[in-house]
């Protein structure tokens, strides 16, 4: 059998090796294909134009897909659409800019490469305003405006309406676009009796980026605030990505007219509807009694790169560890009776607010008193997700003479991949070049990256090849490798953790989170003094929380009620001599 496989292996070699090259690269036509897109004379709803014209970054979506408009089929993921895009800078009205063939593109790598169909095209602008900067750096990015850095829905950029088109990419020809209309603006939040929004000017952040920076959160106050005027309560934020409202909550029972939707991740159907009844009886847990009585927070602290800052100091984001422990904390305690003591705040979260939960209490650990970390970001940087950027000297590829092999971005959880990180990277880069996609991969960037010699945030690896930069690396590793900072410093920084950290991590976290969860936990084993908790949970994705009793889709929403129980036994426990553990147990 050995042999007649040699002889096969052999046959097909010799079949694929020897085809004439007339057959096997034979020239193909040039590719042609351009898309000239003109910003009208007057922009839509009279929007003013800058003297020097508009800057940002110009993507043209081609979508087969007639489910929606092209602007939100953009993903890694496999449903994604080809997409191209070019920086543009100095954009004056009646201009027209043209995305020529070569043109960088996303999952089709150039638009002369993208095959000949029928789609529908749409063209989006994203704008970039000027920020100069108290550290003598000039960058141009994309201002938040309330929707937490989405480029396909944030207010003021420019999109053309979707047209049908059929595309032959070796014809001489371009493809005209106008883009005549304009995302509206997010309408207010209107408060309620239970829940009000706190916007502050920061004055650190407004001094490091040289305009007037807000700092805003959502305050869901506990029952029975107005009538109990005397009392003084503990604070506990939920710290995530940036919401226009508050998470899980509902003060009115669930749309019995809603159209059920499917979950594709939960495989559940009409997981829209759970939602909104688990949203509406954690209201109904919350203003009933005995349920803890606290403010509960959720900061919306969007910065020019993502949508939110990770709550931590940066060089490229400035002070927002600092704005957001001492202006806005502050501020909420002021205006809503809290304790305004260490010992009576807590943290919680799950992935962004995972990290930033166990950031805030490594970073500020004198004013938390506790952090619930689920499924963290990466917390040791030899797995940030599947790359070892101390030791790996390419982020996309295994290493290996002879072959080369992918390494994945993500998952399900029976392991099967549906992008790569090489994918995942060049998505970023379709959207935005020098970090500014406002996605995953360049947040870290901005969050942990010095600031590189462009102004914009030093690049972990080149985008287009996966290069690591051992130099990014080692600053990285120093200032925010949380697994190194509390190895490195745990002779001062265990004693004032001692109790406060408790990490969960589904073991197939869809982005392979679990991964350096495992080394913090191999160190915190060596330490029991640390009385610290690190779970995972069996087969369990991205995000699990700690409740080995509920499936993710259900345990995700419902963080409060897990995590409140445990900050108040924790408060009776180790709340100094004299502290107020009466007026708010009601």
């Amino acid at each position: 059998m050995r042999h007649i496989f040699v002889r096969l292996f052999a046959a097909a070699a010799l079949a694929t090796c020897c085809v004439p090259w007339s057959l096997s690269a034979q020239p193909t036509r040039p590719a042609r294909l351009r898309v000239a897109v003109t910003l009208p004379a007057t922009l839509p709803g009279g929007a003013p134009v800058p003297a020097t014209g508009l800057d940002g970054r110009l993507l043209v979506i081609f979508s087969s897909d007639s489910s929606g408009e092209p602007r939100f089929q953009v993903s890694y993921g496999p449903g994604t659409q080809p997409a191209f895009a070019v920086d543009v800078t100095g954009w004056k009205p009646g201009e027209t800019r043209i995305l020529a063939p070569d043109v960088f593109g996303f999952p089709v790598r150039s638009l002369g490469a993208l095959p000949s169909g029928m789609y529908r095209v749409q063209a989006v602008l994203t704008r970039y305003e000027t920020f100069r900067r108290s550290d003598g750096v000039t960058v141009s990015l994309p201002p938040d405006q309330g929707e937490g850095q989405h480029w396909n829905t944030k207010p003021g950029n420019l999109y053309s309406a979707p047209r049908q088109v059929q595309v032959d990419p070796s014809r001489t020809e371009s493809l005209r676009l106008t883009i005549d209309q304009v995302i509206p603006p997010i309408p207010a939040f209107q408060e309620t009796p239970y829940v009000k929004h706190v916007r502050i000017r920061s004055e650190r952040l407004s001094r490091f980026w040289g305009r007037d920076m807000y700092l805003a959160a959502f305050v869901t106050l506990p029952e029975g605030f107005d009538s109990h005027p005397q009392s003084r309560y503990p604070l506990v934020i939920n710290h995530g990505h940036f919401s226009t409202v508050p998470d899980n909550w509902r003060e009115t029972p669930a749309d019995p007219d809603l159209k059920p939707d499917y979950s594709t991740r939960f495989s559940l159907a009409g997981y829209n509807r759970i939602q909104q009844e688990l949203s509406h009886q954690f209201f109904k847990e919350w203003t009933g009694p005995g349920f803890p009585r606290v403010l509960l927070v959720q900061i919306q602290h969007a910065t020019p790169f993502y949508d939110d800052s990770y709550a931590v100091n940066s060089a490229n984001n400035g002070p927002y560890g600092d704005a957001i422990q001492y202006e806005l904390i502050p501020e909420i305690e002021k205006r809503f009776r809290g304790l305004g003591a260490g010992w009576a705040r807590f943290v919680f979260g799950g992935s962004t607010g995972g990290w930033e939960s166990m950031a805030v209490q490594m970073f500020y650990p004198d004013e938390y008193n506790g952090a619930w970390i689920a499924c963290p970001d990466p917390i040791d940087f030899r797995h940030y997700t599947v790359v070892d950027i101390y030791s790996d000297t390419n982020a996309y590829y295994y290493p290996s003479r002879w072959k080369q092999t992918p390494r994945p971005g993500h998952r399900n959880f029976l392991g099967h991949v549906d992008a790569t990180l090489e994918e995942m990277n060049h998505y970023e880069l379709l959207l935005g070049t020098k970090g500014r996609s406002g996605d995953q991969w360049d947040v870290w960037e901005s969050v942990y990256s010095p600031v590189g010699a462009d102004g914009y945030p030093r690049r972990i690896w080149d985008r287009v090849t996966g290069k690591i930069d051992p130099v990014t690396a080692q600053f990285w590793k120093e200032n925010y490798d949380l697994s190194y900072i509390l190895q490195r410093d745990w002779a001062t920084l265990g004693p004032k953790l001692r109790g406060k950290l408790r990490i969960f991590v589904g073991d197939m976290d869809n982005y392979y989170l679990n991964n350096a969860a495992y080394e913090v936990e191999k160190f915190l084993k060596t330490k029991p003094e640390a009385e610290a908790v690190v779970d995972f949970g069996d087969r369990d994705e991205h995000c699990w929380n700690g409740d080995h009793t509920r499936s993710n889709a259900y345990s995700r929403l419902r963080y409060p009620q897990m995590v409140l129980p445990w900050a108040v036994e924790r408060m009776l426990r180790t709340a100094p001599a004299g502290a107020d553990l009466r007026s708010w147990r009601y």
